[in-house]
């Protein structure tokens, strides 16, 4: 079973917190361009 990500799949739904404690899920973007930026260690 391969869970990864192909080209132009779509990615799987998922939820984080933003810096001001709101849920933010990938889904409230769908049809938009979204840019993630992953930063270690910046809380």
């Amino acid at each position: 079973m391969s869970n990864r990500l192909e080209m132009n799949m779509p990615a799987p739904d998922f939820e984080l917190t933003d810096t001001q404690d709101r849920t933010v899920r990938l889904s409230d973007y769908r049809g938009k361009p979204v840019v993630l930026a992953l930063l270690r260690g910046f809380m």
